[in-house]
């Protein structure tokens, strides 16, 4: 692993760090708060931040171990590991989205009377916790960041709803606000989560990477003087920035120098993502046991 990609797996742990402890604080501070304005809505959204810190705990320590070394069992390292940790929060954000939704759902139908100056001070401390931890995560570029940026989006985003409903509710006796403003966030916030999940999985399931086209990469390598053909073509990423491509080259006859041949074909990949790329050549005359096969 090289000096930039080290540190900047180094950052994200950072990143995840810093907002862990901010989540947690900021849940402790939750919970003491729900108790002091006998608030039910407030104490179990304080539950729902305890399980958020747990997950970005979690996180926190898969993305440090994904920064550990290659060994002999692990031969491309425990990157992988990072998909891990954003998996586990993205579940437990889908878990906390669909309760907060079916509570939502039942007091559209029986609003409830909430104690309002309470409410404005713990979101407005909310806001500062959760935005704070957002900003620190903003220019992360791993799955687990973005999944993890989304989780404390959600919150933010909450407390602001439930900023404005409060406020609102302090000048009229409307308490289905409330409930209407949970709703609009957490479907919002659903469909971002959604698809850095399917992005998630994706990855696990060794998908071509995005932005990547196997076929432009062929017609073009076989557009190079001295290729025949190629078949074998495999293209994976490890962890949704470090990519993987094999490939076997068909040579044509007498082709001299192999070496600056397969300079030309790597050349039409971005080095600083495909970090593992690994090129076999043969003959025309090759009778290749793996030319036929499916993988």
């Amino acid at each position: 692993m090289g000096k930039e990609t080290a540190a900047h797996y180094h950052q994200g742990s950072d990143n995840l760090k810093v907002a862990f402890f901010l989540n947690l604080s900021f849940t402790l501070l939750e919970i003491i708060g729900g108790v002091w304005t006998n608030s039910i809505a407030i104490l179990t959204d304080a539950v729902h931040d305890l399980g958020d810190s747990l997950s970005l705990g979690l996180a926190w320590y898969f993305e440090r171990l994904s920064s550990r070394k290659r060994t002999a069992r692990h031969t491309f390292g425990y990157r992988r590991y990072r998909l891990l940790g954003g998996l586990i929060t993205g579940i437990t954000l889908l878990i906390g989205l669909g309760f907060v939704l079916v509570q939502a759902v039942g007091r559209l139908a029986n609003p409830e009377p909430v104690y309002v100056p309470g409410m404005i001070g713990l979101a407005i401390l909310g806001i500062v916790f959760n935005g704070a931890a957002v900003l620190r995560l903003k220019k992360g570029h791993s799955l687990t960041e973005k999944l993890v940026n989304w989780h404390l989006i959600e919150d933010t985003l909450g407390w602001m709803g439930v900023l404005v409903g409060s406020v609102v509710m302090a000048i009229w006796d409307l308490p289905i606000i409330d409930p209407m403003l949970s709703i609009f966030i957490s479907l919002a916030v659903l469909w971002n989560v959604g698809r850095n999940l399917v992005k998630v999985f994706a990855v696990l399931l060794q998908a071509v990477p995005e932005g990547f086209d196997t076929e432009t990469f062929e017609q073009s390598a076989q557009h190079i003087e001295g290729i025949h053909s190629l078949h074998h073509v495999h293209c994976w990423t490890v962890d949704g920035e470090s990519h993987v491509l094999s490939a076997h080259l068909v040579l044509d006859e007498n082709v001299g120098n192999v070496a600056a041949l397969k300079r030309k074909v790597r050349a039409l990949l971005d080095p600083k993502r495909f970090e593992h790329v690994t090129l076999e050549t043969e003959s025309i005359h090759d009778d290749c046991p793996q030319k036929d096969r499916s993988v």
